[in-house]
């Protein structure tokens, strides 16, 4: 007899007062900002980069545009055209869902090279030091489509196999802690290494969209295609084909950047040498 296990139950609304609804969903996002900031903070502190309080604030207001705008609008143009093109104004309903994590890339990498553009810093720098903080946002809004019982795998009779209330009655793969964890935690840590190792600017960039590229490719195969879409590609499914580019082109611009070696020592490390006393 196959195990599966109940739906969790958890409601998507977690506060309501009337017609206003504050969604998991939308949590997650405010949640990803928050962190995404400190993140920033440390970063820019250990690496020595001269950005004060108010351009971290900057940094975050573009960013927030440039996820939200291009997330929406990547999902728009790559996944439901048709659809919105017969009902535009249900483009901006974004509580419903339908945002696009290549989208929104899309849209945080223009609104970085514009705010760095207007300051005149390096945007290597810049976007290796906001790419720390992009796992953990994916990892909440994976969280937050777990809730919402949406984005689920693909039918299993594996133990933990799980019976979503859009699925069927039949269990699937929990697909969206799937990814939390590997787009999440996995991917913070690995972005992380890649930061802290010193190696010269844009390794940290190329490591989250090859490291992306990579889980989402593999995800993908255990993880329901879109209703609307099927299968895009023989076996491949959309996300997988947008994936693919991320995994070929971050892998050979990472492996460029990691043949140059680290600039200097690790970040957080100091140097056992003995200081070199000043001339009298």
């Amino acid at each position: 007899m196959m195990l599966q296990l109940p739906f969790h139950g958890i409601d998507p609304v977690f506060f309501a007062i009337g017609p206003l609804q504050l969604r998991w969903y939308g949590l997650m996002y405010m949640l990803g900002f928050i962190a995404a900031y400190f993140v920033m903070k440390r970063a820019a502190r250990q690496s020595r980069l001269a950005l004060s309080k108010d351009d971290l604030y900057d940094l975050l207001f573009y960013g927030i545009l440039g996820v939200m705008l291009g997330a929406r609008l990547g999902y728009v143009l790559m996944y439901d055209l048709g659809s919105y093109i017969q009902d535009p104004l249900s483009i901006v309903a974004i509580w419903e869902g339908g945002m696009s994590f290549h989208g929104g890339l899309v849209g945080t990498t223009l609104a970085t090279v514009l705010i760095v553009r207007r300051r005149q810093w390096n945007f290597w720098q810049i976007a290796d030091m906001i790419v720390l903080a992009v796992p953990i946002g994916l990892g909440l809004g994976r969280i937050g489509n777990f809730i919402n019982g949406e984005l689920y795998g693909r039918e299993t009779s594996l133990p933990w196999a799980m019976i979503f209330p859009g699925g069927g009655n039949v269990g699937r793969h929990p697909s969206q802690l799937y990814e939390a964890f590997l787009e999440g935690l996995v991917l913070f840590l690995f972005v992380r290494w890649i930061y802290r190792r010193s190696f010269h600017p844009g390794a940290a960039l190329w490591g989250l969209i090859s490291g992306y590229g990579f889980v989402r490719f593999m995800v993908e195969f255990v993880r329901s295609p879109d209703a609307h879409i099927g299968l895009d590609l023989g076996p491949l499914t959309r996300g997988q084909l947008l994936s693919l580019p991320m995994l070929l082109v971050g892998t050979f611009f990472l492996i460029r950047v990691l043949r140059k070696g680290p600039l200097a020592l690790p970040i957080g490390v100091r140097s056992n040498r003995p200081r070199k006393r000043p001339p009298k």
